[in-house]
């Protein structure tokens, strides 16, 4: 047995923050809500990135934008950076291999765009499910018809780090079966040059 999570109270949680603050701010960092999906408690969420405004850290969320149009517009306000998810650009592709249709997720991705919030895009790069050209063209394609482009594009190697998670609480990791592997070099490369192709600024890692 051991303890995978727990509940902050807001005071307790800042005073954690607070231990940080001298490393936070000789870095040029700030703080970043993960998870899990931040979305998914909007009310702490918005509650935190205020009192992190009020004390002046630099606020980020990292977030897959599925979540509601007003959720999504209430956390914009609140932070000076979001880190985007964008998985697949099949809908159906995108069901099969995350659960869930990626419309909304797009429909708030050209809404953060809209709103001239600083964000980045993050992109899995998975062989056998997303590091095709086909993928990752209708993904430049995408991005590059925003009002406001990405700030910048992540590509990032598929891993299997949350397979040892997944054997802590007792749960199948990849249960399908579904062939994934990390990309070769030079499929990474040839995924970063199609968004360059488009002027996107893609990075590898990050």
């Amino acid at each position: 047995m051991e303890i995978s999570g727990k509940e902050w109270p807001l005071e307790e949680l800042m005073a954690e923050i607070e231990k940080e603050r001298e490393v936070i701010e000789e870095s040029g960092g700030g703080v970043t809500l993960c998870g899990g999906e931040p979305l998914m408690h909007p009310a702490y969420c918005a509650e935190l990135l205020d009192e992190l405004g009020r004390r002046n850290f630099h606020r980020c969320v990292d977030t897959t934008l599925y979540a509601s149009e007003a959720t999504v517009r209430d956390i914009v306000t609140r932070c000076e950076l979001l880190l985007v998810d964008l998985k697949l650009m099949d809908t159906e592709a995108h069901k099969r291999f995350a659960g869930v249709s990626n419309e909304l997720i797009l429909k708030n991705i050209q809404l953060v765009s809209e709103l001239g919030v600083p964000f980045w895009i993050r992109i899995p790069l998975i062989e056998g499910v997303n590091a095709d050209d086909a993928n990752i063209s209708a993904s430049a394609d995408f991005l590059a018809a925003l009002p406001h482009l990405p700030e910048q594009v992540n590509l990032l190697p598929y891993h299997d780090i949350g397979k040892g998670k997944h054997d802590r609480m007792g749960t199948i990791y990849n249960p399908e079966a579904i062939p994934m592997s990390t990309p070769s070099d030079g499929r990474i490369e040839a995924c970063r040059s199609i968004l360059l192709s488009r002027n996107i600024p893609a990075i590898i890692g990050g």
